[in-house]
């Protein structure tokens, strides 16, 4: 008898993820010899431990359909941090009950560490199971893929958004406001910020300055710039990652929280820069933060992103079926123009816990803007448009309606 399926989605949601799920849907539906029935747990891991369970078969093809065009994390994500002990063993007890043989984690880097963890403890068990972690993050910071899903896509909005937002301050800016701060996401590194360059094909046009973690931030050096570019174009266009450090090392806008897995949460880094260009330069300034915005724009999300995230949805099931375990579909680039590229497996072990940093060749010399190799880099990976069906001038996005099923183990409390 073909043994079941696990799905679910951990972490910060994308563009795209829901395209992975229906990736995952539409390959396990072409071996029914191999796989039996697929649940889906609400709410990431969480769900699977309080087994709220979601078997694929009762929802409506129309809510299957939809899955690509949808935004969020359809069936629920979270960030909670597997604790060895009670929850793993609760978690094998409920892959027993469902007879899962197959467990498939679509998530960032602290996924594919829970993804590990699932797999080394069924190793050491003799559990037959096979763990796959399927990619996502925004942050694009996942080793050894060209890129990861979802990334594209929020490079895509953020761009525009800079080139929009660039058109915008540039007719107010001989009368008011000189200076734009745009905030976005990379606690450690600065791929979405750095991607923003692509908005950029002269030097007036902007973003005319780019902040990353990477790169250490000197306030001096950061206002004769921001100075110089105003002089010479008469506005400033600036786009910083959240995570920018000084020379010490440390974040500028470190708050005092940490969230699950014990990362520091970051206050707003804009408003920070905005006042210290009020306070030294004397000039106008507005700011914004992408937040919540930037990966949930699938309006504009990019076809090849698109393609990606189905892509390492397909292939997790299919290495599952063939017998790889304990590996991520990784994107391998094959060319820059046209691009190319293919999915081979990578091993969990040389993904979980690490972080793939923005090399310094994507950076100039200033390293304040984007090099040539680096445009080469992430020109591929927005093209294309793919949006959604629209009804009455807006996104026409599902109200999701997934029926949970009875539950067949004892009630489980999260500690």
């Amino acid at each position: 008898m073909p043994r079941n399926a696990l799905y679910a989605q951990s972490g910060g949601v994308t563009p795209v993820i829901n395209a992975s799920a229906w990736g995952v849907i539409s390959a396990a539906r072409r071996h029914p010899d191999k796989i039996g029935t697929l649940y889906v747990a609400q709410n990431g891991i969480l769900g699977a431990l309080t087994e709220s369970l979601i078997d694929i078969s009762t929802v409506a093809e129309s809510q299957l359909a939809a899955l690509r065009h949808t935004p969020g994390g359809a069936f629920g994500s979270c960030r909670h941090k597997l604790k060895h002990g009670s929850e793993l063993k609760r978690l094998f007890e409920l892959f027993a009950a469902y007879d899962i043989g197959y467990f498939f984690y679509n998530g960032g880097g602290d996924s594919a560490d829970t993804c590990l963890k699932v797999a080394e403890y069924a190793q050491y068990q003799g559990v037959d199971l096979t763990a796959i972690h399927i990619p996502k993050t925004i942050d694009n910071d996942l080793p050894h893929t060209d890129t990861s899903p979802g990334f594209g896509s929020v490079a895509k909005y953020i761009a525009t958004t800079t080139r929009e937002c660039g058109l915008d301050l540039a007719s107010m800016s001989s009368s008011s406001t000189k200076v734009f701060i745009l905030e976005v996401m990379g606690r450690h590194t600065g791929w979405l910020a750095a991607a923003s360059g692509l908005a950029s094909r002269t030097p007036a046009e902007p973003p005319h300055l780019i902040l990353l973690p990477e790169v250490p931030f000197d306030a001096q050096r950061f206002l004769r710039a921001v100075k110089q570019t105003v002089a010479n174009v008469g506005y400033c266009v600036v786009v910083a990652a959240e995570g920018i450090r000084d020379a010490g090392g440390h974040r500028l806008s470190e708050s005092a929280g940490t969230d699950a897995f014990g990362h520091t949460q970051l206050g707003g880094v804009a408003p920070l820069l905005a006042n210290i260009i009020r306070a030294e330069l004397s000039h106008k300034c507005h700011w914004a933060v992408a937040d919540y915005m930037q990966r949930a724009a699938r309006h504009l999300a990019s076809a090849n992103d698109l393609e990606q995230a189905i892509a390492v949805g397909e292939a997790a099931v299919d290495f599952a079926i063939h017998g790889q375990r304990s590996v991520m579909p990784a994107i391998v680039r094959e060319a820059d123009q046209p691009y190319r590229w293919h999915i081979a497996p990578v091993s969990l072990k040389d993904v979980a816990n690490k972080e793939k940093p923005l090399p310094e060749s994507y950076l100039r010399d200033d390293c304040m803007h984007l090099s040539i190799t680096g445009r080469a880099y992430f020109a591929p990976l927005i093209l294309g448009e793919t949006p959604p069906p629209f009804d009455h001038g807006l996104p026409d996005y599902p109200v999701w309606h997934f029926p949970v099923m009875e539950r067949k183990l004892p009630l489980f409390e999260i500690l």
